[in-house]
């Protein structure tokens, strides 16, 4: 699966628990870690744990394993590994607190409309 389709699916999955305000930001040019960061959030804890356990089941369901989930049981900051795509969970406030949108500002936003199309 490419890259792109591979955050475009982690994208549609969290879209389909309503997670809050989702961007997804191209980093590839400006870190190994990852091609692609997701950044959402949710209104409480619960709904932060409920996007993550549905991201993973749905993801497993697509024959995608995560490398590593981290801080799901809080529901504060879920991170979870994808490979080059690395997808943040958060609970709004602690989004706010932290606001990687801010410290990745010069990485690409990719938009995309409802359908996960790729806006031009």
């Amino acid at each position: 699966m490419e890259t792109l389709d591979k955050a475009r699916l982690c994208l549609k999955i969290i879209k389909e628990r309503k997670a809050l305000t989702p961007v997804l930001l191209e980093v590839g040019k400006l870190t190994a870690v990852a091609d692609y960061f997701l950044i959402a959030s949710g209104n409480s804890t619960r709904q932060v744990q409920a996007i993550s356990r549905h991201m993973a089941r749905r993801m497993r369901e697509e024959g995608l394993k995560a490398y590593g989930v981290e801080g799901e049981q809080e529901g504060q900051w879920v991170l979870m590994d994808y490979g080059d795509v690395v997808v943040h969970i958060f609970y709004d406030p602690i989004r706010e607190f932290y606001d990687l949108e801010g410290f990745w500002i010069e990485a690409a936003r990719i938009e995309m409309d409802e359908s996960g199309i790729q806006k031009t």
